[in-house]
């Protein structure tokens, strides 16, 4: 039948929450996954589009739910009132991305040993936080991810191999920050690459960005070069 969608249901507690997925059900065996995690505002048409947009690669394709179901910000201002727990309490962010990594491993659809995960701004972290935890899945992908390490992780050996794709101008992101990170991924024993683009902000691959005072700009060439990166990347770390 080609490309199919659907939503599925899962719990951290007594939260329910409400992931994307997409395949292609024509490849007919076990595929490999690549999770998704969502920028501020929640699960939104973009990251279910990035979920289409990768299950035509071959992929199946999981847009992942930090939030709740149904639980979107419509304005700055809500993004970030939904988003702060998170900030101030990594535990529960790092609970909430295993819970959505054991949703996908029992997935009928997925190969359990080839998962990977991508991210945007906010769920940049979110798929670092996941790695730093020494979680079992093949790659992590932050593309513009916040950096800030957890703090709760020092002693734990990051298997995951990192890609972190960063705007060279991002006022979000303190200078301070990206060495701190490099230097953590390797004291973790972390395989990982940091691509940085010049003439680039936050958020350059939401086309909807366009707050140079806020520091969120699209960038069309480094959107382009990045997913190339990503797709690269992926085609490396869940080979068979």
């Amino acid at each position: 039948m080609g490309l199919r969608t659907d939503t599925i249901e899962y719990h951290d507690g007594k939260t329910c929450l409400e992931g994307f997925l997409a395949y292609d059900d024509s490849l007919g065996t076990l595929l490999p996954a690549v999770m998704i995690s969502h920028a501020c505002r929640g699960r939104d048409d973009f990251v279910c589009d990035k979920a289409r947009t990768l299950a035509q690669l071959g992929y199946a394709a999981f847009a992942l739910d930090m939030y709740g179901k149904g639980v979107l910000g419509n304005n700055l201002e809500e993004n970030a009132r939904l988003m702060q727990p998170f900030m101030d309490d990594r535990s529960l962010l790092q609970r909430r991305m295993i819970v959505a990594l054991d949703t996908v491993q029992d997935l009928q659809q997925v190969d359990a040993e080839r998962i990977a995960a991508i991210g945007f701004c906010f769920g940049g972290l979110c798929v670092l936080d996941l790695a730093r935890t020494g979680a079992d899945l093949r790659g992590v992908v932050s593309f513009h991810g916040l950096l800030t390490p957890l703090g709760n992780t020092q002693e734990t050996r990051i298997e995951a191999k990192v890609l972190m794709l960063h705007g060279h101008d991002d006022p979000l992101v303190p200078v301070d920050d990206v060495l701190a990170v490099q230097q953590e991924m390797t004291e973790a024993g972390a395989d990982w690459q940091f691509l940085s683009y010049g003439h680039t902000m936050h958020a350059f691959t939401n086309p909807m960005a366009n707050d140079p005072d806020f520091g969120t700009v699209y960038q069309p060439v480094a959107d382009r070069r990045s997913w190339q990166s990503m797709k690269n990347f992926l085609e490396e770390v869940l080979a068979d």
